[in-house]
C-alpha cells in the first residue's frame, strides 16, 4: 500500500512538472473569472444616498465634512455643484446664475445630471447629497431617474430658526464670497426653504425616514448626535 502511494505521488509530481505551464493557465483564468465576478457584483450593488437638508445657514456643509472624515463618504452639494457649473460660463451657467440670484429652484434636469455625473465620478458608494431635493419637482425627478439607481437610507434634517440661520448666512459671506450670502438672497431662499423644502421633509416623514436633528447647539454638540446615525451605515 505504502508503494503504490509513493509510486502515485511521484506519478503526480511528474505530471504537475510537466504541465505547469497549463496549470498556471489555469490558475489566472480563475483568479481573472473571480476578479470579473467581483466587479460585476459591485457594479450591481446600488450607492446608499443621505440627503441632507435644513435651511440656509443651518450648518449642513460643517457637519457633512464631519461625516466624510469619519465615515468616508462623499459629499455632493446641490449648491456647490450649480455655481461651479454656473462659473463655467456656459449657456446654462448663465440660466443657473439667473435663478440662484433670484432664490428660485433651478431645473431638476439640470441638478440631477450634475449630481449623477458626479456620482459616477467619485467612484464611490456612499453619498451625502447635500440641499436636494427641495421641492416636490426635485424629488419627482429623482424618483423618476435615480429610484433604480441608488439606495436612500434616510434624510438627515437640520432643525434651525430663521434667525440663527440668518446670522450664520452673513457670517460665512463674509469670508466665502458667495453672492447669495446677503439679507436679499437669503430672505429668498429661506421663503423657498419654507414654502417648498418642508413639504419634502413632511413627505419623507410619511415614510419613516426623516432623522431630525436640532443645529442650535454648536458644531460639536450637534455632530455628537449626528454620528449616531452613520455608525450603523
Amino acid at each position: 500500500s505504502s508503494s503504490i502511494s509513493s509510486s502515485f505521488s511521484l506519478i503526480l509530481a511528474t505530471a504537475i512538472r510537466r504541465d505547469r505551464s497549463t496549470i498556471l493557465k489555469l490558475l489566472m483564468f480563475m483568479t481573472l473569472c473571480h476578479l470579473c465576478r467581483a466587479r460585476s457584483l459591485m457594479a450591481s450593488v446600488k450607492p446608499i444616498v443621505v440627503f441632507v437638508l435644513g435651511g440656509p445657514g443651518a450648518g449642513k456643509g460643517t457637519q457633512c465634512a464631519k461625516i466624510v472624515e469619519e465615515f468616508k463618504f462623499v459629499h455632493l452639494s446641490a449648491g456647490d455643484l450649480l455655481r461651479e457649473a454656473r462659473a463655467s460660463g456656459s449657456p446654462d451657467g448663465q440660466l443657473i446664475e439667473t435663478y440662484i440670484k433670484e432664490g428660485k429652484i433651478v431645473p431638476v434636469e439640470i441638478t440631477i445630471s450634475l449630481l449623477e455625473q458626479a456620482m459616477n465620478k467619485s467612484g464611490s458608494k456612499k453619498f451625502l447629497i447635500d440641499g436636494f431635493p427641495r421641492n416636490r419637482n426635485n424629488l419627482d425627478g429623482w424618483t423618476s431617474k435615480m429610484k433604480d439607481k441608488s439606495d436612500v437610507k434616510f434624510v438627515l434634517f437640520f432643525d434651525c430658526p430663521e434667525e440663527t440661520c440668518l446670522e450664520r448666512a452673513l457670517k460665512r459671506g463674509e469670508s466665502s464670497g458667495r453672492t447669495d450670502d446677503n439679507i436679499e438672497s437669503f430672505r429668498k431662499r429661506y421663503r423657498t426653504y419654507i414654502t417648498s423644502t418642508m413639504e419634502i421633509i413632511e413627505y419623507y416623514e410619511t415614510q419613516g425616514l426623516v432623522r431630525k436633528i436640532s443645529a442650535l447647539p454648536g458644531p460639536e454638540q450637534v455632530y455628537t448626535e449626528v454620528r449616531k446615525l452613520f455608525l450603523d451605515l
